[in-house]
């Protein structure tokens, strides 16, 4: 019974219930708790479907009584499991070294090119490591990271915003190098990778982009306010992030949080409450009615 309802939990945590929350528009309200109900659904049905196929296989240790064809589907399964497993591995490896390659050398390639600021003084937001590009684009991005982040304008964005709208962007901007936000979107881009094209979904890594930056713009709201965030926002439409950056105007995402801009700010704390409390249900309540009993019966079989 265990395989089933893990499998048939995983299924549904895989499907309907990301499909049903990508369609919903409470989450941007809470956008810091929705991402931890994001993180939540993925961690469970990742859990759900490794614990379905293990389930299933641990048959092999509770029944020894099984006939050749259970064996070798029992063993196939398993099999299966480990593989899936190896994939996420290695997915998560992939995109963690390939995203800090390419920004250490775009990192290197901005320190040759622009010109440095002196951290303080810009638009009175204090900016370690930021960047100028000679660029009559105006742009603004950032490239996260343990050490040596790094902050980049182009000279177009310094001419055509104005002081208040530059400080938000810079407000938007560390806001993802101080909450590494750049961590959200490479775990959903393992998790992307690691399965066939056929059965992935964009919806999760999609909605958690947009959420990092509706995080990111509440910081420029505090400091600045709505209006100077959502100008600096239609100005910087058109520039977009390199590989491994975040920029504040992020492609597909400007419409909903210039929308969001326009709204009164509310902290929405019960909202926020029960989002939390969901996300940890998710993940502890199969595991103690489920999964713990599977693992104390293997256990006690083992012993």
């Amino acid at each position: 019974m265990t395989p089933v309802i893990l499998g048939l939990l995983a299924l549904l945590l895989a499907g309907p219930v990301p499909v049903l929350l990508a369609r919903a528009q409470w989450p941007h309200r809470v956008p810091r708790a929705a991402i931890v109900l994001w993180q939540a659904l993925a961690l469970a049905a990742v859990l759900a479907a490794l614990g379905a196929g293990l389930s299933l296989g641990s048959e092999l240790i509770l029944q020894p009584e099984l006939g050749p064809l259970e064996i070798a589907l029992y063993t196939l399964v398993t099999v299966l499991t480990c593989v899936v497993a190896g994939r996420l591995f290695w997915a998560t490896v992939k995109v963690a070294v390939r995203t800090r390659a390419r920004r250490r050398r775009h990192r290197e390639l901005v320190d040759l090119l622009a010109r440095h600021l002196p951290a303080t003084g810009v638009a009175g937001v204090s900016v370690p490591n930021i960047r100028v590009l000679a660029e009559r684009t105006p742009l603004a991005y950032c490239l996260p990271g343990v050490r040596g982040s790094r902050v980049v304008v182009s000279e177009g964005a310094l001419e055509r915003l104005r002081p208040e709208e530059l400080a938000g962007v810079l407000t938007h901007e560390l806001a993802h190098v101080r909450a590494r936000h750049d961590l959200v979107v490479e775990a959903f881009t393992a998790l992307r990778e690691a399965f066939p094209s056929f059965v992935r979904l964009r919806m999760p890594l999609e909605q958690n982009q947009l959420l990092i930056e509706m995080l990111a713009d509440d910081a420029a709201r505090r400091r600045v306010g709505a209006a100077p965030v959502a100008r600096a926002l239609v100005t910087l439409a058109t520039a977009s992030a390199p590989a491994g950056g975040l920029a504040a105007a992020a492609n597909g995402t400007l419409l909903p949080r210039v929308r969001r801009l326009a709204e009164p700010a509310s902290p929405h704390r019960l909202l926020s409450a029960v989002t939390y409390l969901t996300a940890a249900a998710i993940v502890t309540v199969p595991t103690v009615t489920v999964a713990l009993p599977w693992l104390i019966r293997l256990a006690d079989a083992l012993a």
